[in-house]
Parts: structure tokens; sequence; C-alpha cells
């Protein structure tokens, strides 16, 4: 419901109040004890007490005088207008009932140039059937996903070349953005972007849910440039178990995965991403310290923690980007509910895999750094002597 005029706001006061007290809306999910975010949109004390007295004192209104101005939305972009738009060139078509493959389609982007993005958003036309989607860049060089068709949707089934259907399921080429429901658009810095080389193309991952009723998706990327090279590059890396069993029943799972940074990097935001039976999710800095008996212990810092909410899968932005060095330990830990318990869990007698159906389960810790311009991911992976 919109709430951009008293008339339309006036019939929820009383649901206003209830969701502000208990702290549901607006959405936001991270421990306020760890970490300080920039995109926090917590009320503060004293504007819940507002929303509270106004709904009391029967929800009067304002002054005339002080109502705002109409806000313009531009064509359902929440970011400013963007200087390109780019369309699956064909729709995807939805059953109603049933598991519906990964699908995936290629956007030639038909840059004659290399471009630095500021800011992107992808725009679904039906919101209610992706579960979520990561964009990609495959430059010219590339050989992902190679033999497969321009323009048209597939899905790893229905590729023929071998390599291509491993493509498919895994690659490790730069991701341009990743969406999911709740979360927000990229809108970096003045001195940031993420970079797309000349002749590159998109390429779509969408994974869509049935919903009842049969339908077709032609989602769309808004982009902004920046006006020049900036000072550095953006990478969206992540950090992945998809080797865990949860017991039927378990209630409070536990799942983690560690990686170390093989160069330099200054950590910007998370986008933690689990299924039905997500709990909580966390990132860590670990540190080899001596313990007070002088034997080798670790430390542990806590940089995010989130009570999980499925269907508010958000960025987490640190309101002061955080320099790591080579060699820092990053770990991501996830808890999942598979019990009765769980209102949204599909079957608590199940033994729960990695999967890519909401009735499977992910657990990726996906995080943003910033890099030197010059420096690509491919690159940023190579280790130096004395890295570890």
């Amino acid at each position: 419901m919109p709430f951009e005029s008293y008339e339309e706001t006036l019939p929820f006061a009383a649901a206003i109040r209830r969701a502000t007290q208990e702290k549901t809306m607006p959405p936001w999910f991270a421990d306020p004890k760890v970490g300080k975010f920039s995109n926090d949109p917590s009320l503060t004390a004293a504007e819940i007490g507002t929303l509270v007295a106004w709904a009391g004192a029967k929800s009067p209104a304002g002054e005339a005088k002080d109502v705002p101005l109409p806000r313009h939305w531009t064509e359902s972009w929440s970011i400013p207008r963007p200087d390109l738009v780019l369309k699956m060139p064909q729709a995807v078509p939805l059953p109603a009932n049933g598991d519906i493959e990964y699908t995936y389609e290629i956007v030639p982007t038909n840059f004659k140039e290399n471009r630095w993005v500021q800011m992107a958003e992808v725009l679904p036309e039906r919101h209610s059937n992706l579960h979520h989607a990561v964009v990609y860049v495959r430059p010219p060089d590339s050989n992902w996903l190679r033999h497969a068709p321009v323009g048209v949707p597939f899905t790893a089934l229905t590729l023929t070349d071998p390599e291509d259907r491993r493509g498919a399921h895994w690659t490790d080429s730069d991701v341009l953005l990743v969406y999911a429901p709740g979360s927000s658009p990229d809108a970096w810095p003045d001195k940031m972007a993420k970079f797309v080389p000349a002749g590159s193309d998109l390429v779509f991952q969408m994974h869509y849910t049935a919903n009842g009723r049969a339908a077709s998706d032609q989602s769309s990327i808004g982009l902004i440039f920046s006006k020049y090279v900036p000072e550095q590059r953006v990478l969206t890396l992540q950090l992945t178990n998809d080797h865990f069993v949860i017991p039927p029943g378990a209630p409070d799972y536990r799942v983690e995965a560690r990686g170390t940074l093989p160069n330099d990097a200054v950590l910007l935001s998370f986008l933690p991403h689990m299924h039905l039976r997500g709990k909580r999710f966390e990132y860590n800095l670990i540190r080899k310290i001596l313990g007070a008996d002088g034997k080798p212990g670790y430390a542990i810092e806590p940089l995010l923690r989130v009570n999980y909410h499925f269907h508010w899968q958000m960025s987490y932005r640190l309101a002061e980007p955080r320099f790591l060095k080579a060699g820092t330990e990053l770990q991501a830990v996830a808890w999942y509910d598979n019990s009765k318990a769980n209102p949204h869990n599909p079957d608590a007698d199940a033994e729960v895999h990695w999967g890519e159906q909401t009735y499977d389960e992910m657990m990726v810790g996906f995080f943003d750094v910033a890099v030197p311009a010059g420096v690509d991911k491919q690159h940023f992976f190579m280790r130096k002597q004395g890295n570890n």
C-alpha cells in the first residue's frame, strides 16, 4: 500500500503504530550491537514515539501548508533515471506449477568502449515469480557459455555442449549485481564503480518460482555510468559452503565457510543468502593470537549478525569501509531451522542439502570489496609470495 498522502496512510494508523513499536518496520535485521551501516533505516525512539502518539490521538491531519510536494517516480526505478536500460530480449514463459530450472538469457551490451557502472538496479517484470537474479559480466574474450544461444532463454538442460552445461552451474565471471526480495540497488561512491569491458555481454541468471498462475517475465537492468575512470574497482565476492547436510528436525544447524583475502582490499558491504530454513547469518574476522598460556589460538571479531528473513534479503553497507590486508581471514556462519517450529519450513522431516530450488538450501555470503581500478578478479586472486 502507498503512504504518499494522508488519505492513503490514515486507514493504516494502528498497523503503523504496531509495526514500528515491534520494529518489524522499517525492515532491518542486523544486530544493533554489531557494526554500523549506512543504509540502516531504523527509526529512533523519538520517531517511534511520534507515530505512537499520532495514532493514539486518532491520527489527526497535519497543516495543509506543510504537505510535501508529490514525489515523481521514474518508471518504477528507485535509482535516478538510468543512462541505459538493457532488457532481456525475449520473455521467459513461467508455468503455474512445478519446479522451474535456473533460466539464463545473454544480453549483448554493444559497448564500443569500456564502461564504469556507478549505479545499477534490476527491475523484474514479475516480482512475485522472481526468487533472485544474478547479472554477470561476460567479457568478449571469455569462453563461458560460449556456445549458448544469445537473446533467448535457456537452461542447463537445454545446452548441448558439456562445458556450457558445467558453466551454467558455476562461473568465476564478475558479478554486476545481485537481486533478491528486499535487496537494494547498487550505488557506489564517486571514486568507485564496477567495470564492464567494451564488447561484453550481460548474462542474466534468473531463479523463478511458480505461484499458481502461468505468466511470463522480461526483466531489465538499469545502469548509470561514472563520468570518469574511478580510483577503485568494486568486486562482488562470496563465501560459500555447498557440502552441508541439515538433519531432519534440526532447530539450529550450523554451517560455515572461510577464506583469506589474497590481496589488500577495502570491505564495503554484505548480502547473505539462504532459503526458507535460514535463521541467522554472520560475518566475522578471524585472527590468530597467543593465549595467556602462550598457546596459539583465535580471536573472532564480528562484522555483521543478521536475524535472517527470506522475504527481506537485504544488503548491509558499512558506514565506514574497512581496509583489510592481504591474508585477512573472513568467516561466514549460517544457522538453519529445519524444525516444525519454523512456519516457513517446506518439510521438517526432510534431510536438506544444497540445491537451487526454494525447498533446498543455500549458504552464500556475498560481500563487496574495492580494489585499485586496474585490478580485475583474476589478478586479485593471484596471491603474492608471502600472502597466505
